[in-house]
This record gives structure tokens, sequence and C-alpha cells, in this order.
């Protein structure tokens, strides 16, 4: 439970900027290309998915706290660049520093619940850990909008991000404990097909999880495409919802509304995932999330952009455990974490491909244009999961 504490501050982190960065760039820095506006999702993606890689080898090497209080060590000057940065380059620079404190802190979190709990619960700590991370997201983007509605848009929403900060660098210094003995002590009596057993060099786990693991790669193709829907969601929809004339505040509303379903939905579809299997919860996650992202795109109103945003968190809820689960079932114990991270790396690369694409297609065409492209993306990818995976459940189950 004090590691699902630290990663809802993680999230924390995270939700600082849902709201407030995207119309910074529009209204403080007077960017107008929508692919110059969402180059600081770009740059988060594409540093986080690394340092996702990186953390699960270096878990494996030193051990899973050393990297947690580094990722929170990292995360101490975003703030402060945020809320008084003078140029569009030093939110860019904030969010490469937001990509590596995110990758080393929720990678770890991951890793040290899976490392807990054993086979029988994984559904259930990654519910609870995602639950967490992103209902604080969803609090983090509504106490923001709260403020800049009333206080304008720099500095005083990122005050809220200094304090968590700090928080999180105290807790995980003085409080969390090692877990890596727990996965050492797992791998001992841990059943798995040969060649999937044992020590694995970091180029095999890489290649296993990317492509020719069936089960794995399909996880690690859907991972990537959920992250590229909210990556639209992050950059895309507070522009959007503007441009049909909402506030700053109602911008917050609906900012908060996708990750607090997302999030609370999590703490039952984790679990769900350990009774009734991963596979049917992920592609009928993505099936929905697809829907959801149709109806933004063709919506214009508040009410149904938010029951829309309903429909997001709810898909979302039914996928994000579910495929980290997954993970869990597959790899061995002693590789365990550099899977997680190769799956992370290919999750968080979604951010960055959603943030060019989005942009290209909003320049070319419009807004919502992009958010359609997105829909039938994830649409494609559900279809693409119900072909390939296989059900990794009850593989957990034998061991």
């Amino acid at each position: 439970m004090l590691l699902v504490g630290v990663n809802a501050l993680v999230g924390s982190m995270l939700g600082q900027e849902r709201t407030v960065v995207p119309l910074i760039a529009v209204q403080v820095f007077h960017l107008r290309a929508y692919s110059v506006v969402l180059t600081y999702i770009v740059a988060f993606g594409v540093v986080k998915a690394a340092t996702n890689f990186v953390a699960g080898a270096l878990s494996e090497r030193l051990g899973r706290k050393p990297v947690l209080v580094a990722g929170w060590l990292v995360a101490l000057p975003i703030p402060l660049l945020l809320g008084w940065g003078p140029s569009w380059g030093w939110i860019i620079v904030a969010n490469v520093l937001l990509g590596v404190s995110q990758g080393l802190t929720w990678s770890t979190t991951v890793i040290m619940k899976i490392d807990l709990v054993g086979p029988g619960r994984r559904g259930l700590a990654m519910g609870l850990n995602e639950a967490a991370g992103y209902v604080a997201v969803s609090v983090m983007a509504l106490a923001t909008g709260a403020l800049a509605a009333h206080n304008g848009l720099r500095p005083d929403p990122f005050f809220l991000g200094l304090a968590v900060a700090g928080l999180g660098v105290g807790v995980s210094t003085l409080f969390v404990r090692e877990t890596l003995e727990h996965a050492r002590d797992e791998a001992r009596s841990h059943q798995g097909p040969a060649h999937l057993h044992g020590e694995l060099s970091l180029a095999r786990v890489l290649r296993i999880t990317s492509l020719s693991e069936r089960s794995l790669s399909a996880v690690s193709q859907a991972g990537l495409v959920n992250n590229l829907n909210d990556g639209v969601a992050w950059g895309v929809f507070p522009l959007l919802f503007t441009q049909a004339g909402l506030g700053v505040g109602d911008v917050g509303v609906l900012s908060a509304i996708y990750p607090a379903v997302w999030g609370l939905g999590q703490l039952g579809t984790g679990a769900l995932s350990d009774h009734w299997g991963r596979k049917p919860l992920i592609v009928s996650g993505m099936l929905v999330q697809a829907g959801a992202l149709l109806v933004v795109a063709r919506a214009h109103s508040f009410g149904i952009w938010a029951l829309a945003m309903v429909g997001l968190g709810a898909g979302t809820a039914l996928v994000y455990p579910t495929l980290l689960a997954a993970v869990g079932d597959v790899a061995h114990p002693s590789w365990r974490a550099s899977a997680i991270g190769v799956y992370r790396l290919w999750r968080d690369a979604g951010f960055a491909v959603g943030a060019l694409l989005a942009g290209y297609v909003a320049d070319r065409s419009s807004l919502a244009d992009a958010v359609t492209l997105t829909g039938l993306l994830t649409a494609a990818s559900g279809v693409l999961v119900a072909w390939r995976m296989r059900e990794t459940l009850a593989r957990a189950r034998r061991t």
C-alpha cells in the first residue's frame, strides 16, 4: 500500500500538465502549428520509452529502490521549469526530465508490486498501481485547471507539483524497502517453457517481447496504440475543446473525467482479469476506446464530450492493468523486469507516435480528423490482439 501511495505521487507529476501545458503553448508562447505545440509530448514519449527500457535492466542489476529514488530526484526541477521557463524550449526540457522521472519511478513501482504479490494476484496489483496513478492524474488535472482559471496559467498551478516532488523524494528514500529478493525467490520455483526459462540477455528479451512470442508482441503493440490515443487525449483534446468555445475550467473538468474513470475502473478490472482472463478485457477495452474517440471527434457539446470521456476511461481501465499482468504471466521472474521495460518502451513510444501523427493530420486537416484517425487505429489494434494473442492467465496459474 505504501507503493500504491508512491505511485499516486508519480501520477500527480504527470497530471500537473494535462490541462495547463497545451494552453500555455497557445496562450503564453503563441504557438500556432499543432505539430510544434505537441513537441513536448514527443519529447516526453521518446525519453520515457527509452528510460523504461533502461529502468527494467537497471532494477535487476542495482535493485528496485535506487532506481525509484533516482527518478524522484530527477523530478525536483520540473515544476520550476514549467512555472517559470521563459521560452517553449524550457517546457521541452521539463518534459525530457519528466520522461526520465516517469520512466524510472512508474516502471519501478510496477516491478516492485509484481515482485511482492506473486502470480495469483498480478491483475489486482496492477489495478491498484494504475488506479492510484491515474486517479492522481485526474485530481491534479482538475486542481491545476481550477487554479489556472482563477490565477492564470503560470506559475500557481505548479506549486502543487513542487510539493508532490518533495514528498516523493522523502517517502521513497525513508520508507520504501527493496523487493528484488522476492523476485529471486520466485525464480527458484518458477516453471515454464524451457526456452523462456532462466537468465536471458537483454537483446533476447527485446526480441522475444517485441516479435517472437505471440502474446508478448500482441501486448506490446496494444500498449503502443493505447498510449498513442492517450497522447492525443493529452495534447489535442484541450485544444479541441477550447476551439469549440469551452473555458479553462470546463476543459479541466473534461481532462479530469477520463483519467478518473480510468483510474477508479482499474480497481475492478485488474482483479477481474485474474478470474476472467487477460485477452477478453484487452480486446473489448481497445474497441470501447475506439468508439469513444470517434464520438469525441464528432461531438460539439460539453455533455456529449463528458460521456465520451467516461467511455474512453472505461475502455482504458479494461486494457491498462491487464496488459501489464499479461507480461508478468509470460516472462520468467529472472528477466521479468527487463520484459516489463521492453513492453513499456513500446507502450510509451505511443506518446511520441500519437503526438507526431496528430500534429501532422491536424495541421493539414483538422483536430477532429486527427482524433478520428486515432480511433480507427485503436480499433485495428483490438482486432490484432484478438487474432494474435493467446490467453496468458492459464500460464500464470500453472506457475
